[in-house]
């Protein structure tokens, strides 16, 4: 690629970031339009679904808040120990639990914020090490606070790291959270609008995710490098209407691995990565 065109795509990626450049005058969205909306979530994909604990009290919540902004960190190194269900059930309704339904199913108010309340991503999890759970991928159903076992990969571990598009460090994680967007779900509301205000949104989870990653003394950390034809494949996503964009690993730390999270640091900075 030369520079001429290396400069013509930095100038399209600051025009998809701005609000509202050349907006028309004359244009309707679906829901001005009056069209149907799509629904809120999307269905089971199985019969069966597991229950989800939902009393939070026995965790060592940290509920000093400044401390919790003060302590999150991105975390790469993990310790492998088992992470309890009542853990992966804390982060999945930190980041995408429905408190409410307003109106005749017109919207869900959640944990995180989203423009025009559309919560357009949908939660599967890669889960590797967690208590009472088989390895395998999952799907998070928020209206009933569940999860749906899709598959169990052989090679779950060379899967999340090829994902990660390599990050092989990803498969020591109890579990790697990856968000699809169903995109018409933005769209109905914001049109030609909406994917910008998508990449807006995705940003509310992770940093929930984080937060709540902390709270419990867990480690975490985004990843926007995914290979998305593997993960859409591999989850059974079509790749148009739906896809992942965005993912998250969790797992358990040590004090130690604070150190060792310096050593892959200077590791990267020795490498130039």
């Amino acid at each position: 690629m030369n520079p001429q065109e290396i400069k013509q795509r930095i100038a399209r990626g600051r025009d998809f970031l701005r609000p509202n450049l050349d907006e028309p005058t004359d244009y309707l969205s679906d829901q001005q339009l009056k069209r149907p909306q799509p629904p809120l979530t999307k269905a089971a994909m199985r019969e069966e679904a597991i229950g989800l604990p939902s009393d939070f009290s026995a965790l060592p919540i940290d509920n000093d808040f400044l401390h919790v902004i003060n302590t999150r960190a991105s975390h790469r190194v993990y310790t492998r120990e088992a992470m309890s269900l009542r853990e992966l059930s804390y982060l999945l309704w930190c980041t995408q639990g429905v408190k409410e339904i307003r109106g005749r199913a017109y919207a869900t108010l959640r944990t995180v914020p989203c423009g025009g309340a559309r919560h357009e991503f949908e939660t599967y999890i890669a889960v590797l090490n967690v208590e009472g759970l088989k390895p395998g991928i999952y799907h998070y159903l928020p209206m009933t606070h569940q999860i749906e076992l899709l598959s169990e990969p052989e090679n779950l571990e060379e899967f999340v790291g090829e994902s990660l598009d390599g990050q092989t460090w990803g498969a020591r994680a109890n579990a790697v959270f990856y968000y699809s967007v169903v995109n018409y779900r933005a769209e109905w509301r914001y049109g030609i609008f909406a994917h910008r205000i998508i990449l807006v949104d995705a940003g509310h989870i992770t940093e929930n995710l984080y937060l709540a990653a902390t709270s419990v003394g867990l480690g975490s950390c985004a990843i926007g490098a995914v290979n998305g034809k593997l993960c859409d494949e591999t989850i059974g996503l079509d790749g148009e209407e739906e896809f992942i964009i965005y993912a998250h690993t969790v797992g358990k730390i040590s004090p130690a691995d604070k150190d060792k999270e310096q050593d892959f640091y200077a590791f990267v900075k020795e490498q130039n990565l």
